[in-house]
């Protein structure tokens, strides 16, 4: 199973929305940078906000690519809150 996760950093006051297979291993990536080109590594500590699973690694990137064109904070934040929204995308994607 894939997922999609948003996770935010109280440092840059910022949200983070990727894909994965494995989120503990992910987030851990994440706070001990990791990818030290990537921008998650100036927003260490992040926390996990919200994680989704989606039946296969096509629909969570999808569904991720969906989120990112919003660009949105209200967006994310109303899915953060209320996870069934991310469905009825899916649904329709």
């Amino acid at each position: 199973m894939y997922f999609i996760y948003i996770i935010y950093s109280k440092k840059l006051n910022r949200y983070y929305i990727g894909t994965t297979d494995d989120i503990e291993k992910r987030l851990n990536e994440h706070n001990a940078g990791f990818y030290r080109d990537s921008f998650t590594v100036n927003g260490i500590p992040w926390e996990l906000c919200l994680d989704y699973g989606c039946e296969s690694s096509e629909k969570a990137y999808s569904l991720e690519k969906f989120i990112k064109r919003m660009k949105s904070r209200k967006f994310l934040e109303k899915v953060i809150s209320n996870p069934d929204v991310l469905r009825d995308i899916q649904n329709k994607l």
